[in-house]
């Protein structure tokens, strides 16, 4: 019997969905329905008959948020693969390739964005089925979405003969084409839309890469024999992998290879890659609202609206785009959705913030706010979960007050350990060693005041971390 092996592909940054998905936070890290992330639904998903547990290539950045995310749903992942510069699909597979070779050179990997919504998983398990058999025998399979409307948002599969077991031979695959273009498709039949979902085996698949993208394969070899062990992390080499050409695989392999084939399916599929495609994919009320958080709409009709902590009103609109966070407000026409990349751009010409951090920042220990600042003080909120550590560390320009709100923590300062508990506080003089635990099974949450000449978050000397970080704040 053939193993299957899941690899959920985590490095990409959503802009198309800020202002709630961001470069530290991007959507499939994010819950957008439902209770679970979009990572986390990938996984779940994954979890399929003679399938091993997942394997899991990200941004380094995130590799805390996906190792929590994966246990916060009880699953131990086959590795964590990080990356230390995005490159593009291409080089990601050629990765998934080569770890999965050295378990099972014939093993079919089943290579998974890890930011879809699928609302039909048991066709999705009956397709991975055929896909499977399809790619033991040798095929490069890739997910053809059966297409409903004329999409001029995705890339298109055209395909040929019938192989068996449900797959078609590839004919060609085919850019984003424009309005009418797309419905002649549709008309046509015989069409699919290109889901960047694919099957294939990785001594195949490594093959291919040998025939037509030799310098991506070539970089990937060189990252992995470099790469070194960090706590439940593989890190790759970076100068190997930045060596790699930065483009997806169906440019490097599926639109030169003859061994291209296509399973046809209707999984209810969205890459959810704008906020109009959100709210095509999301209950909606009696007046086509789809709406999340403290949200009250008066004659208002076809609206997405997600809410942040403070009450949302709409008074008498219609097809808006309405995404409020903690820092952020986007209202936009969903006739403009697509168009959401020009505010990001702008705002990374503006070297605005904004556009990679949320006010929420997260850290492998909990999470911290900035509620207020000024020119020599800095206020935050700052939240450590049970079991978190802060680094052991010493400021040279701010010194810091320390008050606990709820539970209570281990405090170290200079030569002294202590505990802390809820209304009680502590100072922590500029250049002082000190360190913070929450010991016990609650959150543990404390305002911290910042005051100095210099309050930024590299004014930090780490001398001992368990989580194995170098240069990350805190």
């Amino acid at each position: 019997m053939t193993n299957l092996f899941p690899v959920i592909l985590s490095g990409g940054s959503g802009t198309r969905l800020w202002p709630m998905s961001r470069t530290a936070l991007p959507k499939q890290l994010l819950t957008l329905r439902g209770q679970r992330t979009m990572i986390q639904e990938t996984a779940l998903r994954a979890q399929l008959p003679g399938a091993t547990p997942p394997l899991l290539i990200c941004n380094e950045g995130h590799r805390f948020l996906v190792a929590e995310q994966m246990r916060a749903i009880s699953i131990a992942p086959l590795g964590i693969v990080l990356e230390p510069v995005a490159r593009n699909t291409a080089a990601a597979a050629a990765i998934a390739a080569l770890t999965v070779s050295k378990q099972d050179a014939q093993g079919v990997i089943l290579l998974l964005p890890s930011d879809h919504f699928i609302d039909d998983e048991k066709e999705f398990s009956a397709a991975v089925a055929k896909a499977a058999i399809v790619a033991a025998e040798g095929k490069l399979v890739t997910f053809g979405i059966t297409p409903t409307v004329p999409e001029t948002g995705y890339g298109y599969i055209k395909r040929a003969d019938a192989l068996g077991d449900g797959a078609y031979a590839v004919e060609s695959f085919v850019e984003k084409p424009d309005r009418d273009t797309a419905a002649g498709y549709l008309a046509h039949g015989g069409y699919y839309w290109n889901s960047g979902m694919f099957a294939f085996r990785a001594d195949i698949f490594l093959d291919e890469l040998r025939q037509f993208a030799p310098a991506i394969l070539n970089a990937a070899t060189g990252a992995l024999e470099a790469a070194k062990e960090d706590l439940d992390f593989v890190r790759l080499d970076a100068g190997s992998f930045s060596a790699a050409p930065a483009i997806s695989i169906d440019y490097a392999v599926m639109e030169h290879t003859r061994r291209a084939a296509v399973i046809p399916c209707t999984l209810g599929w969205s890459d959810v890659g704008n906020w109009s495609a959100l709210w095509e994919n999301s209950p909606r009320d009696d007046n086509g609202n789809a709406l999340q958080g403290d949200v009250v709409t008066i004659a208002s009709k076809n609206c997405l609206v997600h809410g942040g902590q403070q009450l949302t009103t709409l008074l008498g609109v219609q097809n808006l785009a309405v995404v409020v966070t903690d820092d952020a407000i986007l209202v936009a026409d969903q006739a403009h959705a697509q168009e959401v990349k020009q505010i990001t751009d702008h705002l990374k010409s503006a070297k605005r913030e904004e556009v990679d951090q949320h006010a929420i920042v997260y850290r492998p220990w909990g999470s911290y706010q900035t509620v207020n600042r000024g020119p020599r003080h800095q206020v935050k909120h700052i939240v450590v979960k049970p079991g978190g550590r802060l680094s052991l560390q010493l400021h040279h320009k701010r010194a810091e007050h320390w008050t606990i709100v709820e539970g209570s923590g281990q405090v170290t300062c200079g030569d002294k350990v202590f505990m802390l508990r809820e209304n009680e506080s502590t100072y922590i003089p500029l250049g002082a060693r000190h360190r913070l635990e929450n010991l016990g099974d609650k959150p543990l949450r404390l305002i911290e005041v910042q005051s100095g000449s210099y309050l930024g978050e590299d004014d930090i000397v780490r001398l001992e971390d368990v989580y194995g970080r170098t240069s990350e704040s805190r």
